[in-house]
Formats: structure tokens, sequence, C-alpha cells
């Protein structure tokens, strides 16, 4: 046994990076949350006359910079005046040069989602005809390179460290104590802490280039850092840097104080570090919630609180059935891991199993939104894999509880026959010690005391030497004690298996949050779909009669909305007011608003423009995303009649 361990350890630290270099290398490019769902002009169209802005539609709000959105001549000469600007919550809008001539025109753009991750495109459109143009309209690869795979390995490597802080000291003060006292679970403790931290200063030094250029010049540009730490992103690393403070606190009493008490006082100290424990955990788990997936979509108050509990749950698990495995396998031999400690540490993996289980179950259902996501979306495929790789971890797991049941305590074995050999080796000396005496009071003469003084001055470095010899004798033959129950080894064995599945687990975890979840990329493929192919002709406009009564004088009549195209992006809304009698007549005022209830999106506000009698229109209303739509009309017939009416519209 004690010839294997070295080897086995270094075996999963191989198939820790080999499964870290593996899925990173394979994720490639950063995927973002936001889509681009809409444009004007949209993707291949041919227009008249140029137009005066280019307008981007998102699926959520991003961040932009004064270079965010470029629009490019035939020759890659840049025509757009000024920095983009928001017309609207997700759309997004850069003024162009007047006169522009003909020709195929590239728009290219650069943002970073809500939930912090980088996404960049592009397109073209004509102006007139279609032209030769020596602009490639492929996109920029947000997030990848050389930046981006150090920053993916960054982001691997803090989720490990916080796996390790927080599962190792739970291990420590949940399951095993006297463990605080054990060198090799202090430094696997304190290694987390060390991780985490590098991987965090890594992390904030290389935000401004993994979501800008991708240069390595840029890491080192301050300036680019001090815009890193306004993003929600930049200050989310900021305070889990603070944090970490208060978690090298937390960890110097832990291993200081906590460990010199006795165990009555050490009882009192652990409910305070078990709830400031719990404190600094859950807050270092809010940085990622707060800047990432969690933070934005659906129920997003609801879901971060969520995902802080599953990353705690993961840490708690993963952290420490780490620590059980290094204490197992590199613990010393007159400190065993008890076995109330095993069967305490799989009592708290169950609880963190359960709690991963109705946590992740919320996860997926609020990230895929339909079955078909599973297999049609990456994130659903790399769901899949996650749920394949915990069934196996579960599996594993259950058969750790069985060697946990079985496991004989050899820790009384080791010390009873410790006791034995020195209760041995004492009477030995006694025996010793008697003999001398008779022998130095047979032959009664100076000397021979002189002699023996002298002897036993001498052999004082020979006795010490003897001394750790049998130390090391007496160690040795314990570790083989320990490791003789054939229960603790299946334990040991079955554990290590455990902890090589939770490494490749955590791998494609890291991947998965750097991963479009399935819903959106489902809804903006489907609102691309329009907004991305070429301009085809009108279908004509869609037509709503709506019946109104504001309950006054001459408050009946009938409104009628126009729109055209009926179709994702810019349309043109023409308003009609008649009487009973279907004559065209003026009132006060009319409103017009837009809804689509089973996204989200609206109301969007339209104020038409009053053209002549009965008469009112909008152009240029922006429609962000294909499908069934509520449009709503208010009539107010005097200064208090008013009545809302709607109608459905199916826009795409």
């Amino acid at each position: 046994m004690t010839q294997t361990t070295a080897p086995r350890v270094r075996t999963l630290v191989l198939l820790f990076l080999a499964a870290a270099c593996a899925l990173l290398a394979g994720a490639g490019p950063a995927s973002a949350h936001a889509a681009l769902t809409g444009s004007d002009p949209r993707q291949g169209a041919v227009v008249d006359r140029a137009p005066a802005q280019v307008s981007l539609t998102f699926s959520e709000s991003v961040s932009m910079d004064d270079d965010s959105v470029r629009v490019l001549d035939p020759k890659g000469k840049r025509v757009d005046d000024g920095g983009p600007t928001g017309t609207g919550g997700t759309t997004y809008a850069v003024k162009l040069h007047a006169g522009l001539p003909d020709g195929t025109y590239t728009v290219t753009y650069q943002v970073v989602s809500a939930d912090s991750h980088p996404v960049a495109g592009a397109y073209t459109y004509s102006v007139g005809a279609p032209s030769e143009t020596s602009v490639s309209a492929t996109a920029h690869a947000a997030g990848g390179g050389f930046i981006g795979g150090l920053y993916g390995v960054g982001r691997y490597v803090s989720y490990a460290g916080f796996a390790v802080l927080v599962g190792g000291a739970a291990f420590v003060l949940a399951c095993w104590p006297r463990g605080a006292g054990v060198r090799v679970v202090q430094r696997f403790v304190v290694s987390g802490w060390l991780a985490l931290t590098a991987a965090t200063l890594l992390l904030l030094l290389l935000r401004g280039s993994y979501t800008g250029s991708g240069k390595v010049a840029d890491v080192f540009d301050l300036g680019l850092l001090g815009e890193v730490l306004q993003t929600k992103t930049g200050a989310a690393l900021v305070s889990r840097l603070l944090l970490l403070a208060a978690a090298a606190l937390f960890v110097a009493v832990l291993f200081g104080a906590y460990d010199k008490r006795e165990d009555e006082e050490r009882r009192d100290l652990t409910f305070g570090l078990a709830v400031g424990g719990t404190v600094v955990a859950a807050g270092l788990a809010a940085t990622w919630a707060m800047s990432e997936h969690a933070s934005v979509g659906l129920q997003a108050g609801l879901a971060m609180p969520v995902d802080v509990v599953h990353l705690m749950a993961v840490a708690t698990w993963f952290g420490g059935l780490a620590a059980l495995l290094v204490a197992l396998y590199r613990g010393p031999a007159d400190t065993p891991v008890p076995t109330d400690a095993v069967r305490r540490f799989s009592a708290v993996a169950f609880g963190s199993m359960v709690a991963l289980v109705v946590t992740g179950t919320y996860q997926s259902w609020r990230q895929l939104g339909s079955w078909s996501a599973f297999t049609d979306t990456r994130y659903g495929q790399l769901l899949l894999a996650k749920i394949a790789l915990v069934a196996v971890l579960v599996g594993i797991a259950y058969f750790s509880r069985r060697w946990t049941a079985r496991l004989a305590d050899t820790a009384a074995v080791v010390v009873r026959q410790r006791g034995k050999a020195r209760g041995e080796r004492e009477k030995a000396g006694a025996k010793a010690s008697g003999g001398s005496k008779g022998s130095g009071n047979a032959k009664g003469t100076g000397a021979s005391k002189g002699s023996g003084n002298a002897k036993a001055s001498g052999g004082s470095p020979r006795a010490a030497q003897l001394a750790r010899q049998r130390a090391a004798v007496d160690a040795a033959r314990q570790k083989r004690q320990r490791d003789a129950d054939p229960h603790r080894f299946a334990l040991r064995r079955s554990v290590i298996a455990e902890a090589g599945v939770a490494v490749v687990l955590l791998a494609v975890t890291t991947v998965l949050t750097q991963t479009e979840p399935g819903r959106t990329q489902e809804e903006a493929t489907a609102a691309g779909a329009s907004s991305t192919a070429p301009s085809t002709p009108s279908t004509g406009a869609v037509t709503l009669d709506m019946p109104f009564d504001t309950g006054g004088q001459d408050g009946k009549g009938l409104v009628r909305v126009e729109l055209d195209p009926a179709r994702v992006g810019a349309n043109d809304l023409h308003l009609y007011v008649e009487g009973p009698d279907g004559t065209a007549v003026d009132v006060p005022e009319v409103k017009v608003a837009l809804t689509q209830e089973a996204k989200d999106i609206g109301p969007l506000p339209v104020a038409p423009d009053h053209i002549t009698t009965g008469h009112w229109s909008a152009s240029g209303v922006q429609i962000p995303v294909a499908g069934d739509w509520e449009v709503a009309v208010t009539v107010r017939t005097s200064d208090i009649d008013q009545v809302t009416v709607s109608k459905n519209a199916q826009i795409g």
C-alpha cells in the first residue's frame, strides 16, 4: 500500500490536468448569452438609398464602447459617425455619414452580454445594388485565441480552488475536527485559497483583453483595467478578492486557535466558525451568481440564490471528497481518519447531492425551456454529459457508503498494539537495568562505576538514534496495520474513483457556464431566422379592426391598425379611427403599445403622428422578435372618457 500511494495521487493529478486541457481546448470561443435578434437594415438587404443609421437588436441588454459597432464601406473605410447609442433597452444604433455611395457595406459588432460573456458577429447589406467588397464578413472570435484559452483555465482553477477551500474546511469542521491539526489537511485547504486568489487576480487582468482585442499587450493596459473595474464582472472579481481576505482570517483561526483548543472549548468555537465560514462561502459563491447566467433572463431574483446553493453544494461534496482522499492517502499513520469522520462525511455528501439535484433541476428547466433543447443545443448536450457524470458519481458514492458501513476502526487496534509494544520495551529495559546494577554491586569498584558513567555519557547520541529508528519502525508498522483492513482499502479505491469522476465533472461544469443557454439559443434562432435572412418581398400588412366604446357621448367607433410588413425589425404603423357610420373622425388622443407576454417583452410604446382626419402614422416601429404580439390601442374621446382595446397579431 505504501508503495502505490504516490503513483495513484500522481494519476489523479494527471487526470485533473488532462480533463481540463481536453475540455477547455475543445470549448473554443466562449458562447454568449446575448444573441442578435434583429437589425436594420437586415442581413443581405438591398435598400434604395443609404440609411441614416444602422440599428442592432439583441436578446438582452449588452455593454458597448465607441468601437463596439463598426460600419465599413466596400473599401474597408469606416463610415459610422460616433459611438453606438441605446434606442430602447436591447436596441442600439450607430449613425452613418451622409451621402454614402452605392455598394455593399459590412457591419461588425463586438459586445459583452449581461451575463459577462463576449459576443461578436458581422453581416452585410447593400445600397442600390450589391458590389464587390474588400472586407471580410467573418466575425471576430470573441473570447478566443491564447487569451481566451488562458481565461478558461483561470475559470476552471477558480472553481476548483473554491471547491477545495470550502469543501476542505467543511470536512474539518463538520466531520473531523482533529484534522485541523493534520499538516497535510492544512496544506490542502490553504492550497485551495491560494489557487482561488491567484485565479481571481489572473481573470481580473485578462478580462479587458478577453472581451476586447484578445491581444496579450492589453493585459498590462492600466486604462483598460480601470474600465473593467467599472463593469459588473470587474466588481464581482474585486468583491471576491475582498472576501478571500476574510477567508484567510477564517483559515488562520481554523488551523490556529481552533486546533489548539481542548475538545470542550473546540465545540464552543465550532459554531462560530461554521456561521462565519458559511457567510464567507455564500459571499464567494454569490460573486459568480450575480455576474453570470443566473443574473439575467427568466426569474433572475430566484435563480441567483438557487445558484449560490448549487455552488456551495458542489464545493462541499467535491472539496470534502478531495480532503478525505488526501487524508486517507497522505495522512500520518498515528492520526488515521476515524470511522465516525468517514460516516459523517457520507451523510454530508448525501445532503449535498440532494441539494445539487434539486437546484440543478431548476437550473436545467430555466436554461433549456424545452425537451428538444437537450439534443438540439450545445448547452443541452453538455448538460446531458453532466447528468451522466453525476449519475456515475452517485453510483460510486453508493459503494463508498457501503464500505464506510463495513469499515473497521483500526485506530484503536493501532493504539493497543502500540501500547503493548511500549510495555514490552519498558519491561526489557527494566530487566537490563536490574542486570547492570547487580553486576556493579558484585564488582564494587570505583573504577567500574567510572567506566559505566563514561559509557552512559558516550552512549547518549547512540540512544537518540536508536529511539528515532524505533519510532520509524513503529510508524511503518502502524501504517501497515492501518492499511491491512480490507474495508479501508476498498474505501480508498472507491474514493479515488469518485474523485476522478468529480474532476471531469468540474471541467464539464466550467465549460457549461461559458455556453449559451439552450432557451436563449432557440429563441435567438427563431427570432433571427427572418432578421438574418435576405430580404424578401413583403407579404402585405397585417390589419386589425377593433371596435371601441368609451362610454361617453360620441364614444363609439372602430379603430383599425395596419402593420407593414409585419416582420421582425422596422415596420410602418398606420392607425385609422372611424365613427359608427364608417366615416373618418378625429379623437383627442390615441396611443399604441406592443407586448409579447410569452417572452416577457413590453409593453413597447408607440406614439403615432396625426396625418389627417382619422389617420395617424408611425414609421420605423421596431419589433425585436417574431411571435404572437398583442397590439393594444388606447382611444380618448374626451377629457375623462377613454378605453383600451387590443388584438393579437402574428409577426415574423
